[in-house]
């Protein structure tokens, strides 16, 4: 184990430089390509790339591949990009491969550090719906801006999705005074790509 760390630990401190834009998406792996989240997914990183940013997933299928697949078009388009289609993926018993459309990739092997390579260059978050896995995610960026570890910004896509999730927060979390008020403003509920486009591009880091 104490090897592992150690390599991860030397991926992480040179994997990614610190004068590129990022954007990290998070979201199952489980979902066709026609499905509703994919095409948004697709959409939202395409429009970000254009906007000069570079995009992080996990490397997989689903959502994760929708998004780097629209960034991976837009660089392919552009000469001499300096933008990049990330791909930060871990070794799994069932083998977990890196979809096809990264420009920059990596597999950890530990899950723990392949999450902090997912966010420490990010400043704005995407998180379509998916599993335990992208609830871990999200549950440790939400940590992060609580404790003011980081100042960035988290968008949830998928209001119905999302909604009994919220009011498991309100009714329960809040209820009982484990968390305040404020802390349910740290994310935005939208189902509006447009929007998060635009908070990304045009009101920089709050």
């Amino acid at each position: 184990m104490k090897e592992k760390i150690l390599n991860d630990l030397e991926i992480l401190e040179n994997f990614l430089n610190d004068d590129e834009k990022f954007v990290t998406f998070f979201g199952s792996a489980r979902f066709e390509e026609q499905n509703l989240y994919c095409k948004s997914a697709y959409e939202l990183a395409k429009r970000l790339a254009n906007s000069g940013f570079s995009i992080i997933t996990g490397g997989g299928d689903g959502v994760m591949k929708a998004a780097n697949k629209g960034a991976f078009e837009v660089i392919q388009n552009q000469k001499n990009s300096s933008l990049n289609s990330v791909g930060i993926n871990v070794l799994l018993p069932n083998e977990q491969e890196l979809n096809n459309f990264i420009t920059k990739g990596s597999i950890f092997q530990t899950l723990s550090l392949r999450k902090v390579a997912l966010i420490r260059k990010s400043l704005n978050f995407v998180v379509f719906p998916g599993g335990f896995g992208t609830l871990d995610e999200l549950f440790e960026i939400l940590v992060l801006i609580q404790c003011k570890k980081i100042d960035a910004r988290v968008f949830l896509f998928g209001v119905e999705f999302y909604k009994p999730l919220i009011e498991f927060l309100q009714s329960s979390l809040l209820y009982e005074k484990a968390i305040s008020k404020v802390d349910l403003s740290i994310f935005t509920l939208t189902d509006d790509i447009n929007l998060i486009h635009s908070e990304i591009v045009n009101k920089g880091i709050r």
